[in-house]
């Protein structure tokens, strides 16, 4: 690991003034930045321990105006996922949390960070090995190389990464907005801009502008979809294991079961996580059943393509998204618990 100097940041003001430096980095539960230190793939000059914000409320989760909700930056993982109004309020975010890594990493790991992890390619955490994400310009062998667990969407000539994130997949589809604050002020960030494809810049990960910190995140009123939600998330082993396809998905239904809206977002397939509103929209109205939830899934799988190893997700995805959606319909599991909390 390279060396590196540690500040404890004593206020917001002071945090931000130390990461307006162009190799300074935040370092919360540190869950993923550490492994990337210890790899050599990140190589900051300095940390700033942003733990010592959280008495100013940056790990706060409280309901908001509107029937939202706003979950600190530096809340852990494992509160969020079970804070009774994360439960009852938006079960499909607790499914997706509790999917993702260890007990003892989502005791950890913040809800800021979480948002900032990278890449699990075998071939950006090897720096023997040429990676245009670690390295632009050096090429991307994993296009032709060890592929099993990535991208059949939104992928370039330059880079067919993946995003790890569970929670990430569940925000996108419950329409979040990332908080961010820095020496020249604030700036919210619909989730849909907030991460990136890899298009010609694989090296860029989100959004965010240098010295930006995220300090909260904002849920908008998901009451409609709390019934009828689930988080389905398929990998190679049951426990501590990155999705190879995983669906949020959610339906809110009319007093005839037809569809009124709809949303489905996937992880483990692209570079971000993916939802295509058409797909959504072509629902609407809709009986729910096998016929319109094929055609769902021929939207959101336009244009995907495998490369070898991970050919298999390609249907893979599209049953998944089919079974994520009558999943949905049968409703949350967390219904009843939700019901007899209101009543």
């Amino acid at each position: 690991m390279n060396p590196f100097t540690l500040t404890q940041a004593s206020d917001l003001d002071a945090a931000l003034a130390r990461l307006a430096a162009p190799d300074a980095r935040p370092i919360a539960g540190g869950t993923n930045l550490l492994d990337l230190m210890k790899e050599g793939v990140m190589t900051p000059a300095e940390l700033v321990d942003i733990n010592t914000l959280a008495p100013l409320g940056l790990d706060r989760i409280e309901a908001i105006d509107g029937g939202g909700l706003r979950l600190g930056a530096l809340a852990r993982n494992a509160d969020t996922a079970y804070h009774e109004l994360v439960r009852i309020r938006y079960p499909l975010l607790s499914a997706a949390m509790l999917a993702g890594a260890s007990p003892q990493l989502r005791n950890m790991a913040t809800n800021g960070g979480n948002l900032l992890q990278r890449t699990r390619c075998v071939y950006f955490y090897d720096i023997e090995v040429p990676c245009n994400k670690r390295e632009p310009g050096s090429g991307c062998p994993a296009r032709t190389g060890v592929n099993r667990q990535l991208a059949i969407l939104g992928t370039s000539e330059q880079c067919i990464a993946t995003h790890p994130s569970d929670m990430c997949v569940a925000l996108r589809a419950l329409d979040a907005v990332v908080h961010v604050r820095s020496q020249s002020g604030t700036r919210a960030i619909p989730f849909a801009e907030f991460h990136r494809l890899p298009e010609d810049r694989p090296e860029i990960d989100t959004t965010l502008q240098p010295g930006e910190l995220i300090t909260h995140i904002e849920l908008p009123d998901a009451t409609r979809f709390a019934d009828h939600s689930v988080y389905i998330k398929v990998r190679e082993r049951l426990s501590y294991a990155f999705a190879l396809v995983s669906v949020a998905a959610a339906l809110d239904l009319d007093e005839h079961q037809r569809i009124r809206a709809a949303r489905i977002a996937l992880g483990g397939v692209a570079h971000k996580p993916w939802r295509v509103e058409d797909a959504e929209a072509a629902l609407v109205g809709e009986a729910p059943g096998d016929a319109a939830f094929h055609r769902a899934a021929d939207i959101i799988l336009q244009g995907a393509r495998g490369y070898g190893q991970n050919d298999f997700k390609l249907p893979l995805a599209r049953n998944t998204i089919v079974q994520a959606l009558h999943a949905a319909v049968r409703g949350t599991a967390a219904a009843g618990q939700r019901g007899a909390h209101h009543g």
